[in-house]
């Protein structure tokens, strides 16, 4: 091969090179600026397949999803100076990438130091002016939203929008933990305490009136029964009478062999009565007669 044929070649694979270098693609998760000779010329590249020129433009992508910075764990201070350990997260994303690049030079972790800086600044600020209460109460959504507000108004300047601030876990130093969980359970033993009163107090009424009710019932019982054995004996009574003044003496003949029944009941009752008595006067008839 001559020399004009090789030099040919290379023109060719220059020009193929510089066809290849010229050429890229920014994908719909990303985002994207084109540099020349370190100054913007595109702030905002869109998606798709776009052009440059080769050896002078430069392009830098960063991921346009939405991102997640753990922000260290940090001691702070509440209203009435007692501290509180945080552990919180935040959602994040590129809004502006001409300003990201020109903030934070595309530096990831500078991103994410600046990030955790300013959220550090705005947890500090709002947990001093809340009571401890108020920082493990229900509010805490709130909290959040107001947080992430105003730590999403900081960092417009960077590029970034906040979407969400959340707190993963809140934690107290251990002497500060024990002296809250003693009072907590201080407050709790005098509310079972309490409790307990009122308790043993309705325990009582409940007691007195469930006596009074029995002595109510019973008295009621009483006096139905009483009443009904009245009734009872009264018409005995009658029958009784009716009888005995149908049939005189088979009526006294009935009444003297009950007494003979239950007098005799057992072989070791003694009676000592004269012969002639009248207990006697149904048996001495009949041995009369025979």
């Amino acid at each position: 091969m001559n020399s004009k044929a090789m030099t040919a070649l290379i023109l060719i694979g220059v020009v193929l090179l510089g066809v290849i270098s010229s050429v890229y693609v920014v994908s719909e998760r990303e985002r994207a600026v084109l540099l020349r000779f370190g100054e913007i010329v595109k702030p905002d590249v869109k998606p798709g397949l776009h052009f440059k020129i080769p050896f002078i433009d430069k392009l830098r992508v960063f991921d346009g999803r939405i991102q997640t910075l753990d922000v260290p764990q940090e001691r702070f201070f509440t209203q009435e100076k007692k501290a509180v350990i945080v552990d919180a997260y935040i959602k994040w994303r590129i809004a502006n990438v001409q300003e990201f690049y020109r903030s934070t030079s595309g530096d990831a972790f500078r991103a994410n130091t600046l990030l955790s800086q300013r959220a550090g600044s705005r947890l500090r600020e709002k947990f001093g002016v809340l009571t401890l209460n108020e920082v493990v109460s229900g509010q805490r959504d709130e909290l959040m939203t107001e947080i992430t507000e105003t730590l999403n108004r900081s960092v417009e300047r960077l590029g970034m929008q906040v979407l969400d601030v959340r707190v993963k876990k809140i934690d107290l130093p251990p002497q500060v933990s024990d002296s809250v969980f003693d009072r907590m359970s201080s407050e709790r033993r005098k509310e079972a305490q309490e409790y307990r009163s009122k308790g043993s107090e309705m325990a009582k009424a409940i007691r007195a009136n469930a006596d009074r009710e029995r002595q109510v019932i019973i008295a009621a019982a009483y006096r139905d029964s009483q009443k009904t054995r009245g009734e009872g004996d009264a018409k005995a009574a009658a029958i009784y009478s009716k009888a005995y003044g149908e049939d005189t003496e088979f009526y006294s003949f009935y009444r003297s062999l009950r007494a003979y029944r239950e007098t005799f009941d057992s072989s070791s009752d003694i009676l000592l009565l004269e012969p002639d008595s009248e207990f006697f006067q149904f048996m001495n008839s009949a041995s009369g007669k025979q």
